[in-house]
């Protein structure tokens, strides 16, 4: 595989080999990144989780903590992430009972010279795989939906939002 210096490609070099992009040049500002995902479910589980009453215990708790947690392992997992000293992440639920879904939504922020959009679309995965987890002894059917990033700030590039159509 070949690339050029102006390929859009920046974890390859010129020769195509795949690198970690050098950032030491960039300035350090505030960066922000929110990543949303849902996950569907049968009404029955759905009705767990808000209850409280799932036989593993507090399932939007814990997928909480497990965001956290992965936004802060984001580096250890995607093999050209830079680790970052995270400022802020926060995990939050919505349960959509109409649709028989719980959206997940990570906001993560760092000040530093590389952007913070993978640790927010990681939190929300482990969040959303968690909920599946904690759940699947009575749901074998549920899954995740639709995650992407909706709004990204700070850095050379500038501001980021996702413009929905329509809510699928």
């Amino acid at each position: 595989m070949s690339t050029t210096p102006t390929s859009p490609l920046t974890h390859f070099d010129a020769q195509g080999q795949a690198h970690m992009v050098d950032v030491g040049a960039k300035p350090a500002t505030h960066r922000i990144a929110v990543a949303t995902g849902r996950i569907e479910m049968k009404p029955e589980t759905l009705a767990l989780i808000e209850s409280g009453t799932a036989k593993k215990g507090d399932v939007l708790g814990i997928a909480r903590i497990a965001g956290i947690m992965a936004a802060k392992k984001t580096s250890d997992l995607i093999p050209l992430c830079h680790p970052l000293a995270l400022t802020r992440v926060a995990v939050e639920f919505q349960l959509q009972q109409a649709a028989n879904r719980v959206l997940c939504t990570a906001t993560v922020e760092t000040v530093g010279p590389t952007g913070v959009e993978m640790e927010a679309l990681t939190a929300v995965q482990v969040a959303l795989l968690t909920i599946y987890d904690m759940c699947k002894a009575v749901d074998k059917d549920m899954s995740i939906h639709q995650v992407r990033v909706i709004q990204k700030l700070g850095g050379k590039s500038g501001s980021y939002h996702f413009e929905q159509v329509a809510n699928p």
